[in-house]
């Protein structure tokens, strides 16, 4: 490195946004994710030791799974090359392992090949490195805010320990924002910023597990503050919130977090809590969800959670589901939320459901019988002369339009498929359905 590359890398220590400046170098410094870096568990033992294996890091934005690379990179004796899978291509890749192959050779060293969000690489790119990463010749540190599962080769996936990174704590945000403020060196502890109590759990609150969040509003927060009089830089309520203009929510309409919020969202309904269902129903709609989505999930639930328990939850579903493509947001939140509450509060029932389930298990698991020969249409041409309808009784010309006679086929006779509850309305199909019998015997 010559005296010009090495001012530059000084001044871009320097100049460079908080949050990378404040990044830990070594895992003592590192705030959060103790279920996968605390002192007893197998990634730190592993850094430590500088015994590190191919290893993929997942999780949202500002969790740390750039940190703990660098962290790697200070630890380990092994080369240690980096490049962001959004820029960087197959020549880039053939660049990093033919000098992996020389270090090797020559030096007998490892070299970790740290990849940004890997998720960004086609299968083709991936599966360039898959000899590699096999025969030892790079050990493949991959970061990626997408499903690894989903998003990354089976074959990387096989050959790589998955760590999944969890948005960090309200506490851990503090003690980092707290050490961004005091720190002299790294932090803005220079410019004698305070932040007050209220403008700190506000700001670890806002930031809602993203510590990159945090570190941004803060700087900003006291590189556009005029000092008081005493000196000092004051973080008050009111300056955070104008760095934080609002709450981002994340919510990615095709990963993890979408289906998550879309199962908390009819759990909730099954479970007959309005309160977490419209909350669930607003992170979604506030997140831009698209309001058919929702709307085909309320008419799921109302039927299969709720059933014949109340019929009318299909009908206000199915009517929520007409109504807001022909209204559109923002007054669709209102008729999603009524459809969303009706089918929470409804009486439960999964009667229906069990039926047809059962019915199809059937179907699928024996020989299908012939149709009893007295329901068989006897309209078509030849169909009477071939017996078909003969003996069939006609239900409405019996007491209560009910008549006792064979409707499944041999095979299946005496077999029960709905069973319904005595929840809500289906109790009363189920007593109407006993006394018609009854009374038939």
């Amino acid at each position: 490195m010559d005296i010009f590359e090495y001012m530059r890398a000084e001044n871009q220590k320097k100049d460079s946004p908080l949050a990378s400046r404040l990044r830990p170098t070594t895992l003592d410094e590192v705030v959060g994710q103790e279920h996968i870096i605390g002192k007893d568990k197998l990634l730190y033992r592993a850094i430590q030791a500088d015994k590190i294996s191919s290893v993929i890091f997942y999780g949202p934005p500002g969790t740390g799974k750039t940190t703990l690379a660098k962290v790697i990179a200070n630890t380990t004796k092994s080369e240690f090359t980096q490049i962001n899978a959004t820029v960087a291509g197959k020549k880039d890749m053939e660049e990093v392992v033919n000098q992996a192959k020389q270090t090797l050779g020559m030096y007998g060293k490892q070299t970790i090949l740290f990849i940004d969000e890997i998720h960004r690489f086609n299968k083709g790119q991936q599966d360039y490195l898959l000899p590699f990463v096999e025969d030892g010749t790079v050990i493949l540190i991959g970061a990626t805010t997408e499903n690894p599962y989903f998003e990354v080769n089976s074959a990387l996936i096989s050959r790589s320990i998955v760590f999944e990174l969890k948005p960090l704590t309200k506490e851990n945000i503090k003690e980092i924002l707290l050490r961004a403020v005091n720190d002299k060196e790294k932090g803005l502890g220079a410019y004698h910023a305070v932040i007050e109590e209220d403008a700190l759990e506000f700001l670890s609150d806002m930031a809602n597990g993203d510590a990159r969040g945090a570190l941004n509003a803060i700087e900003l927060g006291v590189l556009t503050t005029e000092p008081s009089e005493d000196g000092n830089i004051h973080i008050t309520l009111e300056v955070a919130s104008e760095c934080i203009q609002k709450r981002v929510v994340k919510y990615d309409k095709t990963g993890d977090n979408h289906y998550d919020t879309i199962s908390a969202f009819i759990k909730s309904m099954r479970g007959s809590d309005p309160d977490a269902a419209v909350y669930y129903l607003a992170r979604m709609l506030y997140a831009g969800e698209d309001v058919k989505f929702i709307a085909r999930r309320i008419m799921i639930c109302a039927s299969e959670d709720v059933g014949n328990a109340d019929p009318m939850a299909m009908v206000v579903a199915a009517s929520a589901a007409a109504e807001v493509e022909r209204v559109g947001m923002p007054e669709s939140k209102i008729i999603l939320s009524q459809a969303a509450i009706y089918v929470a509060c409804a009486p439960k029932s999964n009667a229906a459901y069990g039926a047809i389930e059962e019915a199809w298990a059937k179907v699928e698991s024996t020989k299908t019988d012939a149709i009893p020969v007295h329901l068989q249409d006897a309209h078509y041409k030849g169909a009477s002369k071939l017996g078909h309808g003969i003996g069939y009784q006609y239900a409405h010309d019996f007491k209560n339009h009910y008549v006792k006679q064979q409707y499944l086929p041999d095979s299946l006779v005496g077999e029960e498929f709905y069973h319904p509850t005595d929840m809500g309305y289906e109790k009363t199909i189920k007593e109407h359905l006993d006394r018609i019998r009854r009374e038939a015997e």
